[in-house]
């Protein structure tokens, strides 16, 4: 699918991919029976599927210098040039999320059929499937509304074809300042927000998260970072965006359910910061779920104790 120049070829890949994809999503959808499952549409750049361009060129020289008419060859150029064509200088804030959909959205069709045909198969064996697709990487109503609309497109389309309907609901990753500047918006569109903190801090800092080591020895020495933002939710400026959008989106749309994804959603002091801001819940890392529980059950003893914020309002 990744090598494919246009769409005729890209679709008769996709629909290879439909059925692996489906029965992913049919397992996934068994094992949760009637609870909520959030799947959030494809977000990495696409390049991230291929081999790195580096490794790429190092072997065909090694095979140019010794085996020059090696039939491997003629499989490797085409791949470096697809390699090269998709490369990007700084790839976390290019062609990504909700981008690759609106760029080709057969992508977002094909994962959105995989969905809600695995839903409708589960449905008819018994099941009550809760389907929540999340759009990654939204900055704006237009790209939010653009998505939605294929969404929706194919769910009927799938119902009319199954003769049967699930329920489901379209959300968004909040993972740019701008989308949470605009959270009275793309609430319009969005039934439910995950920020996602990882990049949601990655874009309010400018800092990237695989570089920070760089310099964060330096700046927790000197008293410049606390701790380190990637681990623990920067209240004071990530934290404030966060509550910023959930009130703004909550002002269009008042039942929006809001939550976190990634690393700080199993940190005790974000679990807590969290809860004071009214989120309905925390996703994290498997082995950090005691850690977030624990952190939940203190946050609302406290609660209890203290009384509401009256600023923030409870869960």
């Amino acid at each position: 699918m990744i090598l494919a120049d246009n769409e005729k070829d890209r679709r008769i890949a996709l629909k290879k991919l439909l059925p692996m994809q489906r029965a992913d999503f049919v397992g996934l959808f068994k094992s949760m029976e009637s609870l909520p499952v959030v799947i959030r549409t494809i977000d990495p750049p696409l390049h991230e599927f291929l081999p790195k361009r580096e490794d790429l060129l190092v072997e065909i020289q090694h095979l140019e210098d010794t085996k020059p008419r090696s039939p491997k060859l003629k499989a490797l150029r085409p791949l470096l040039a697809r390699v090269e064509e998709l490369h990007e200088q700084n790839p976390m804030l290019g062609l990504r999320g909700c981008r690759l959909g609106i760029t080709f959205p057969e992508i977002t069709e094909m994962q959105a059929r995989a969905i809600f045909e695995a839903a409708c198969i589960v449905k008819k064996k018994g099941a009550t499937p809760h389907v929540e697709i999340m759009i990654p990487l939204v900055g704006s109503i237009e790209e939010m509304r653009n998505q939605t609309a294929i969404v929706r497109k194919v769910a009927e389309e799938v119902f009319k074809e199954k003769e049967t309907k699930v329920d489901y609901m379209v959300g968004t990753m909040i993972e740019l300042p701008r989308a949470a500047l605009t959270a009275d918006q793309i609430a319009e569109e969005a039934e439910f927000f995950s920020f996602g903190t990882n990049d949601l801090t990655q874009t309010t800092f400018g800092i990237s998260r695989d570089d920070i080591n760089n310099f964060l020895p330096a700046y927790l020495k000197y008293g410049i970072f606390k701790q380190d933002p990637f681990a623990t939710l920067d209240q004071a400026g990530v934290g404030q965006l966060v509550k910023m959008a959930t009130a703004k989106g909550r002002n269009t749309r008042p039942t929006l359910k809001v939550g976190i994804c990634g690393e700080h959603g199993g940190d005790p002091e974000s679990v807590k910061f969290c809860h004071k801001i009214g989120l309905n819940y925390v996703s994290c890392s498997p082995f950090r779920l005691l850690t977030a529980r624990l952190a939940a059950a203190q946050a609302a003893l406290q609660e209890q104790q203290t009384g509401p914020d009256l600023h923030t309002g409870t869960n």
